[in-house]
């Protein structure tokens, strides 16, 4: 007999990591990456924590790792500095810069050698499909990352969602089926906008189902979620 009061956790492979978090948090806030100001991005790191627990999805243990990292950067920097005379003063940020750039260098090269042909065969050879939905012809649309869309979410939470305790059991949820529900609308409009699969009428749970069939579609390569810079509208299409 299933509990119907059991707090439910969806598992998913998370398919980008802390190291990419930081770098969204960067990127978003212009940061120089040699002069992090730890305190704000502890802090929008945290609170990023705090959105995917709040949608139920299990943290690799990585992520929880980053948060300690931060905060203890945080606290060595808050601590006095005593410098002998021929010594240098040591940044405690070099522990979280020098491992960010060496995972922007690599993440680079990865990128260079996904755009190449593979056996002859164009790794992308769906780019055609994907310029039919594009409002500017000459603008190349953006694939829109894991936590572009958990903020676009968050949006929606706060606009749509009264607040209201999560309490999603096993009973309550049905992925599989929100995922059929997307394809079908896919299937029919051919691209739908991110703002468009969310119910205004939904409960809270509801738009966390939803979003969570999103990212199980993303992560099996069904669905692709692209956007332009001069719109900054989300859209989904059909892979």
């Amino acid at each position: 007999m299933k509990n119907n009061n059991s707090d439910y956790k969806v598992k998913l492979d998370i398919f980008e990591g802390p190291m990419d978090l930081l770098v969204y948090l960067i990127k978003k806030n212009e940061m120089d990456i040699q002069d992090i100001p730890i305190s704000l991005i502890t802090e929008q790191y945290l609170y990023y924590l705090k959105l995917i627990k709040a949608m139920k999805i299990d943290l690799a243990a990585e992520f929880l790792l980053m948060a300690a990292t931060l905060a203890h950067i945080k606290s060595k920097m808050l601590l006095p500095i005593f410098q002998d005379e021929d010594s240098e003063i040591e940044d405690p940020r070099e522990e979280i810069t020098r491992p960010l750039i060496e995972y922007l260098k690599i993440k680079s090269a990865a990128q260079k050698l996904g755009k190449n042909n593979i056996l002859g065969v164009d790794t992308f050879v769906r780019a055609g499909d994907i310029d039919k939905f594009k409002p500017n012809a000459k603008e190349k649309p953006l694939q829109v990352g894991l936590f572009e869309l958990i903020e676009a979410f968050a949006g929606i939470m706060n606009k749509f969602a009264p607040e209201e305790q999560i309490n999603i059991t096993a009973d309550a949820i049905s992925i599989k089926d929100k995922i059929n529900e997307i394809i079908k609308i896919l299937e029919a409009k051919k691209m739908e906008v991110f703002l468009g699969l969310f119910e205004k009428s939904a409960t809270k749970i509801e738009l966390i189902v939803t979003f969570l069939a999103i990212l199980e579609m993303v992560k099996l390569k069904i669905i692709e979620v692209i956007q332009t810079k001069q719109e900054g509208i989300m859209r989904i299409i059909l892979n």
